[in-house]
């Protein structure tokens, strides 16, 4: 599939994503994951900011929203792909963003186990959403990526992805969720849309010009 170049406008959400070179993982271990994580909130936020080595090590992390290139609506990780959903803030803060959190990550793999050369499948892909209907499907798609790909029986267990934040089972105040929760009446109204699989045909519909070939 070849790169989509499209422009990327401030106030617009996007669904990136891209996948580990020759579909090998890019996630080993579990520190590998929580270290993605950690690396793109991270450079969400504009300099300067305290080191990463520092933020790594705490998790107070005093965010100040003037500061955001972007927000992280929701995410999952797969061991060879991973998928955001993401709002621009600023001029260029996709790209920057997206920029400076891959090369982290990349050195930070690179250094970990002795590799040298790409680790991802290109640039990373990018959609723009169009409407508040395919925003919350995008989230969902995302969202279920473990459990239509049988990682889990049970998203609830599945620790590498924003879900667990948005039905209340964990903390995370830097992920600006309520882009999506605005939608429902509750928490638990947003994992009943999830886990309503036959709506599921819609979510894929939607999503047929945004999805790569990750599973072929």
């Amino acid at each position: 599939m070849p790169y989509r170049v499209i422009p990327f406008i401030n106030e617009e959400f996007y669904h990136l994503y891209n996948r580990g070179l020759e579909k090998k993982d890019i996630f080993t271990q579990n520190r590998d994951y929580s270290h993605f994580i950690k690396t793109f909130f991270y450079y969400q936020i504009q300099n300067p900011k305290p080191k990463f080595s520092v933020y790594r090590r705490t998790s107070i992390f005093p965010v100040d929203p003037s500061k955001k290139i972007v927000d992280i609506i929701c995410y999952c990780l797969m061991p060879n792909h991973f998928h955001l959903l993401i709002k621009q803030l600023k001029d260029g803060g996709i790209t920057e963003f997206m920029r400076r959190f891959i090369l982290s990550y990349i050195k930070y793999r690179n250094l970990k186990y002795k590799h040298q050369g790409p680790l991802l499948n290109g640039p990373f892909r990018a959609v723009r959403i169009e409407t508040d209907e395919q925003l919350i499907h995008v989230s969902r798609y995302i969202h279920l990526n473990p459990l239509v790909s049988k990682l889990v029986k049970n998203l609830n267990f599945y620790s590498w992805s924003s879900y667990r934040a948005y039905i209340g089972l964990e903390d995370s105040p830097a992920l600006a969720k309520e882009e999506i929760l605005s939608f429902f009446k509750s928490p638990e109204g947003y994992q009943k849309f999830v886990m309503d699989q036959a709506d599921y045909g819609t979510t894929l519909e939607l999503l047929k010009h945004t999805t790569m070939d990750i599973d072929e």
